[in-house]
């Protein structure tokens, strides 16, 4: 671990090349450090993602988290940001895939970059994980209970989130899914049926679902969170991203 880092709100060059809002967080030495993009849960780029990026820079590594919601209410508040991009139909593939590209970019060109890329989300961003590293050249990447990717979503949700199972013969990297017994989106079923596909292609991933915990069980500030469930959960995280993201 590493006791000094430098965290701040940068701009990036998104999809398109369109600037977008993104935070980072950097340990302040030389080492040479892979890069982890942190895709944001649905309800946005908030406090408690904003200390998940802080959370990567602490473990040894440099991590920025684009606000996907940077063009539908540039300066709102998370929750006001959610709410705009929802009305306008969500977060459209493609775009996401060119926003993460660009996160991927920016972490490759730091000066302690090792050019190791990992991918890590959390609901919305669980899937929106499996879609980058469909679609994308990225060394790992971690889905925390992605829902979506296997069944249609239900009339509420907005209408870019879609199945993206299809997808699964291009994933380009080792695929680390972390899910909750009791959560409904995704359900136990929906994720062995991802991974059966992935048995089937002889794709590399690695699955664990956690008793007693629902959706959203990494959320420190929310009542779903389940302290056993997030502590094995992380620990899984950093040895996968270990193997995975050294130089």
């Amino acid at each position: 671990m590493t006791d000094a880092m430098r965290a701040e709100t940068i701009t990036i060059a998104g999809d398109g090349g369109t600037e977008i809002e993104a935070y980072l967080a950097k340990p302040l030495d030389e080492q040479p450090r892979g890069g982890v993009v942190v895709i944001h849960h649905m309800p946005g780029y908030d406090a408690a993602t904003k200390e998940i990026v802080r959370k990567f820079a602490v473990n040894g590594y440099n991590a920025l988290c684009p606000n996907l919601y940077s063009r539908e209410a540039p300066g709102a508040d998370p929750d006001d940001a959610a709410a705009a991009a929802r009305a306008l139909g969500g977060v459209p593939d493609d775009r996401l895939v060119g926003d993460v590209d660009g996160a991927a970019t920016y972490l490759k060109g730091l000066d302690n970059a090792n050019g190791k890329i990992g991918v890590i989300g959390y609901c919305s961003g669980g899937r929106q994980t499996f879609l980058a590293a469909c679609s994308l050249q990225i060394d790992a990447a971690v889905d925390c209970y992605g829902a979506f990717v296997v069944n249609d979503p239900p009339a509420q949700m907005p209408p870019t989130m879609k199945p993206i199972l299809g997808l699964a013969p291009r994933l380009s990297c080792p695929l680390l899914g972390l899910f909750g017994a009791d959560d409904q989106y995704p359900t136990p079923d929906e994720t062995a049926k991802l991974a059966d596909e992935l048995n089937r292609l002889g794709k590399d991933h690695e699955f664990h679902t956690y008793d007693g915990a629902g959706h959203a069980f990494f959320s420190v500030d929310r009542p779903s969170y389940r302290p056993e469930a997030a502590k094995q959960g992380w620990q899984r995280v950093f040895e996968f991203f270990g193997k995975n993201l050294a130089r």
